[in-house]
């Protein structure tokens, strides 16, 4: 089935268009439908799958229809997520998708002057992207009112119980009306999650999308055994190897379009960051889940990806744990001790060891009192 064959507003189905999807992904296929009929649902399904466009494009319409159609103003659906990166994502699809609609979506989160949120939330917002703390701020203020909230969604509902927010997500409950429709979305399930999930929905339709695989096929994924001292030498070799699909994020950087260049597993988590070609896993993540989520940053979309991992000697039992939770084993990158020497040895880094950056914090420091003193001497 094709997306033009889906009873949704024209609007969508322009955007849709433009964005150059043709076909919905599993998750979209079985979501769809279910949300369009106002049923609540409960979806499990790995990161990269299009879990975001699959309750975004039934939201959209159902809000676009009802709008056409008048009512009050307000927030009419509130969508959680655990950090400002996922939130702002969302947002960001939202608007993507909604471009040829009447529908108005913000995100709020912390880390930001307030004032504009609220100048924001005052002219009417239809779709709120949320994370927990900055919501319940402005809750607690009166600024924020959810009396009118029509649709629920809580996306990576896993990493907000992981990240403590499952007595937020209860006390929401006590600020939104009991008659809604609710989408719990989640990438993996387990008892804790299943019965904050049916505490939340109403005989829901359970979706689980569980490919043989969760590694796409896209993905050229392998590991390499290096030792943990040794791992930084390794980096600037592949670094070095690769030169401009490395750099140009540097070049960004530099130029100032980047401001702040951090990775970390958080990052991992939902984010969509295009044209990622290369993932390292410096350090081997502790779960299968997590290594499913780094690796998936790259082969986004049609484009192919490829990612190492580091594993030291210390290692290895977490690298059995990911395989056996896998399935299947990964692909050993293998190094001769030769290579792995030269590797070593041609490193720039190789004269900076641990005692020559002491000797060297120790000169400055004897350098920076001595001329402390000679300045006070001077006076």
């Amino acid at each position: 089935m094709k997306f033009e064959q889906y009873r949704i507003a024209e609007g969508i189905k322009t955007s849709i268009s433009k964005l150059g999807y043709k076909k919905p992904t599993d998750i979209q296929y079985k979501s769809i439908p279910p949300i369009l009929k106002g049923e609540d649902v409960l979806a499990i399904a790995q990161t990269g799958t299009g879990k975001t466009a699959a309750f975004a494009i039934p939201i959209l319409h159902v809000l676009q229809d009802r709008k056409i159609a008048g009512r009050p103003d307000g927030v009419k659906c509130l969508i959680m997520a655990p950090t400002h990166e996922l939130a702002l994502q969302i947002e960001s699809v939202f608007n993507s998708l909604g471009k040829h609609t009447r529908i108005n979506s913000f995100c709020i989160h912390g880390g930001v002057d307030q004032e504009p949120q609220i100048k924001q939330l005052n002219k009417g917002v239809d779709v709120l992207v949320a994370t927990p703390g900055r919501m319940f701020d402005l809750v607690s203020q009166g600024v924020l009112k959810l009396g009118r909230v029509e649709i629920l969604v809580l996306d990576e509902a896993d990493h907000m119980l992981d990240l403590g927010f499952i007595k937020d997500i209860r006390d929401l409950m006590r600020h939104l009306p009991r008659k809604r429709q609710t989408l719990f979305f989640s990438a993996t399930i387990n008892e804790e999650i299943k019965n904050l999930a049916y505490s939340l929905v109403i005989n829901p339709i359970r979706i689980q999308i569980s490919p043989k695989d969760p590694v796409a096929k896209k993905i050229d994924h392998a590991v390499a055994y290096i030792e943990m001292d040794d791992k930084r030498f390794f980096l600037e070799s592949i670094i070095k190897d690769n030169p401009e699909k490395k750099m140009r994020t540097m070049r960004n950087f530099k130029k100032g379009d980047l401001k702040v260049l951090i990775a970390t597993d958080v990052s991992a988590r939902g984010i969509d960051i295009p044209n990622v070609e290369y993932v390292i896993n410096y350090d081997l993540p502790e779960t299968s889940e997590n290594y499913v989520h780094r690796v998936g940053r790259t082969g986004r979309a049609n484009q192919k990806g490829n990612a190492v991992s580091f594993c030291s000697s210390e290692e290895k039992p977490l690298l059995a744990e990911v395989e056996k939770n896998l399935g299947k084993p990964i692909k050993r990158l293998e190094i001769s001790k030769k290579d792995y020497q030269v590797t070593l040895d041609v490193s720039t880094d190789k004269a900076h060891d641990w005692q020559a950056l002491i000797n060297d914090a120790e000169t400055s420091e004897k350098k920076y009192k001595g001329a402390k003193k000679s300045k006070r001497k001077k006076k």
